[in-house]
């Protein structure tokens, strides 16, 4: 087993996943996995720069994680960094306080690579399963873009586009500096509309309709299950690999989109940092659900954050087998 640490920085989050990992197996045992809501691109759909509140808020939080991997011991850190730090004119002022804090280099991925990080996140643990056909669809709905990735046992197609919660929270439900409380028909109906467009895009290189099986990740899918399955507090035990039906999709994000954002705050499984953008993720997904007549949603906890880990663990494995063939070899000291 190696001991590894990943980190997923995305639009909304940061992320943390400290595991033993077996790259033979696949085997993945947590250690340490949490979440902070730091919203790191606030504002950046409008300004193009991440706020100085925004990058403080993802600093401090890279303090506790630098405290984490410290205390349990991972030698092998990888720091991924996603939409919000793409699209960024000063990503160059997160990069040297990543590195300042925890000593990693982020890496600001493509779409296509935080797609196969996806894939392989949250299907490993589905090989084999029979009830379950393939082709997947694994839809990673994130604060500043979507990921749609099409395969089997490995990714056939993917792509990435620019609708995630915040994004559409901040571009069509913000008023005057505040989200509209509650939004309007017409509000949302812009919102359906971008993600549409986003669909018809994705289609262009993503076999939508060949998937047998949805998988949804990231915290507005696991949001909407936790709301579904009616739990009293949120438990990624009850919520992982729950197979939540179409009809309750919908009446949860119906719910949501003709909220009060404090009728939103009051249900139990909801975290402060998402009341305000979660309707708009519950339609992504709607909306995702619609245009491939999918029945049900699979939904996963394990995602980017795993597949990063399995990655990390890999590329750990692969170093040792190497230094081991350049020691063995004729002559080596």
């Amino acid at each position: 087993m190696t001991r590894v640490a990943a980190i997923d920085c995305g639009t909304n989050s940061i992320r943390l996943l400290v595991a033993d990992a077996d790259p033979a197996t696949g085997a993945l045992v947590d250690l340490d996995r949490r979440m902070t809501i730091v919203r790191l691109g606030q504002d950046v759909d409008r300004t193009g720069r991440l706020a100085p509140e925004a990058l403080e808020r993802t600093f401090a939080a890279c303090r506790e994680y630098a405290e984490a991997i410290k205390e349990h011991g991972a030698e092998h850190v990888r720091f991924v960094a996603t939409s919000a730090s793409r699209d960024a004119e000063n990503r160059d002022e997160f990069v040297r306080g990543v590195v300042d804090i925890l000593g990693v280099e982020p890496e600001v991925i493509t779409g296509a690579q935080e797609a196969e990080f996806s894939f392989t996140g949250a299907t490993k643990e589905l090989t084999g399963r029979d009830d379950l056909a393939r082709p997947y669809l694994v839809v990673d709905i994130g604060g500043g873009s979507t990921e749609f990735v099409v395969g089997a046992d490995e990714v056939e197609a993917a792509h990435s586009v620019d609708v995630g919660c915040v994004r559409m929270t901040e571009r069509h439900l913000v008023r005057n500096g505040v989200v509209a409380d509650p939004p309007t028909r017409e509000q949302f109906a812009a919102v359906r509309a971008d993600v549409e467009a986003a669909l018809d895009l994705a289609e262009r290189t993503v076999p939508l309709q060949k998937a047998r099986t949805l998988v949804g990740l990231a915290g507005s899918v696991t949001t909407v299950a936790a709301i579904a399955l009616g739990l009293d507090t949120y438990d990624w035990r009850a919520i992982h690999h729950a197979r939540i039906p179409y009809d309750q999709v919908k009446a949860v994000a119906e719910r949501l989109m003709s909220a009060t954002h404090a009728e939103r705050a009051a249900i139990p499984v909801m975290h402060p940092g998402r009341v305000d953008v979660i309707a708009s993720g519950a339609l992504v997904l709607l909306a995702i659900m619609d245009r491939i007549g999918a029945e049900e949603v699979v939904v996963s906890e394990h995602d980017i954050l795993d597949g990063i880990a399995h990655k990390v663990a890999e590329e750990a494995e692969e170093a040792e087998e190497a230094e081991q063939r350049r020691s063995d070899a004729p002559g080596a000291a």
